[in-house]
């Protein structure tokens, strides 16, 4: 890194339920982010540290006010980050880049709409769920509930959805005894999904309320995940096994999600939380 010309960049620091965020103002600084830099900053020994950067942009269309770009850790650029969508939203209001508090926002593949509640919460119009296999992408012939795929000489029920990004979701019976650093590296690049995905694991304690861990794509298993709170409870609803609003706990706390089934938008309510401003010279 120290071939690179030395600027300063300012920054914030987030996070949604523990899932952690360096979040950059692109409209007033410009920086140009190489995978080599992302992964320098990423770094939580030698870097900022953080499970991925987000990134304020000005709009690519007049109809939407910002356009929010999210980048992995390891510096793979991906489509949706709910978390990270709710950090977003505070972010722009703390800053006063915006003066509203409903804010409309594109991504690599949809707009969003983030409702800042108050100062800790936010609410996430997620969209419409999207089962079907092409667009998650997923291989197989027809849509199911639950597929059956083999993992490893064992075979694995699950349930495949998109949010803008892929999930698959694994119910099992006690989340503590998940095998999800196992199980989720081994599902997050298997050949059934030519672009990686999401692995979530879902314990039912009710119709309202569920557990969840999650393995994400491109980094590992995060103390939340918020697109994947989302997949659980869309595939539970799908499956007439949950409730139209359902509580998920996660290791870093709690969401609240609300869908009335399909041909609806899914609701995502949660916290966001602001850490520090800092800066670095790049």
């Amino acid at each position: 890194m120290s071939n690179l010309v030395k600027r300063k960049m300012q920054f914030s620091k987030m996070h949604g339920l523990g899932n952690d965020f360096m979040v950059v103002d692109t409209i007033t600084q410009k920086v140009f982010f190489s995978l080599e830099l992302i992964r320098y900053l990423s770094n939580r020994n030698l870097g900022v540290g953080f499970d991925q950067l987000l990134l304020v942009e000005p709009p690519y269309d007049p109809d939407v006010d910002f356009h929010y770009r999210i980048f992995n850790a390891n510096g793979s650029e991906v489509a949706q980050c709910g978390n990270g969508a709710r950090c977003f939203a505070l972010f722009v209001f703390l800053k006063k880049l915006i003066n509203k508090n409903n804010i409309i926002v594109s991504t690599q593949t949809s707009r969003m709409v983030l409702s800042i509640i108050n100062k800790e919460l936010v609410c996430v119009n997620m969209g419409e769920p999207n089962f079907e296999p092409k667009y998650i992408p997923f291989y197989t012939n027809k849509v199911k509930d639950f597929y059956l795929i083999r993992v490893a000489e064992k075979i694995v029920k699950l349930s495949v959805v998109s949010l803008g990004n892929p999930h698959c979701v694994i119910p099992v019976e006690n989340i503590n005894k998940a095998p999800v650093k196992i199980l989720g590296a081994l599902l997050e690049k298997h050949e059934l999904f030519p672009e990686h995905v999401n692995v979530n694991f879902m314990e039912i304690i009710s119709p309202e309320y569920i557990k969840l861990r999650v393995y994400e794509r491109g980094i590992g298993e995060t103390k939340a995940c918020g697109s994947g709170a989302c997949a659980a409870v869309a595939c539970g609803i799908n499956q007439g096994m949950l409730a139209k609003k359902v509580r998920v706990d996660l290791l870093g706390g709690s969401l609240s999600i609300a869908w009335n089934g399909k041909g609806n938008h899914l609701f995502m309510t949660g916290p966001a939380t602001h850490v520090f401003d800092g800066f670095i010279y790049l």
